[in-house]
């Protein structure tokens, strides 16, 4: 069978749809629902990432006196 023939028995169920309704059908849920579980995944593995920072900020050392210079100020961060 040829696919002219495949498609001209395919065309009367097609006339049988609305043509103003427009639906995302299964694929579309799927597609979303995919999106969704991958956000949701991210969120997870980032909060696990964020919950590992541990942050202490140096205190300024010129910030007491009330100049700052930008020398100094550039490199106050503690690495570890």
């Amino acid at each position: 069978m040829y696919a002219t023939q495949a498609l001209t028995h395919l065309v009367p169920l097609a006339e049988e749809l609305d043509k103003n309704k427009v639906t995302p059908g299964v694929l579309g849920f799927i597609v979303f629902a995919a999106l969704a579980v991958g956000v949701w995944l991210l969120m997870k593995s980032m909060n696990r990432h964020m919950g590992k920072v541990d942050f202490e900020e140096a205190p300024d050392p010129a910030g007491a006196e009330g100049v700052a210079e930008p020398a100094s100020a550039a490199g106050s961060a503690k690495r570890k």
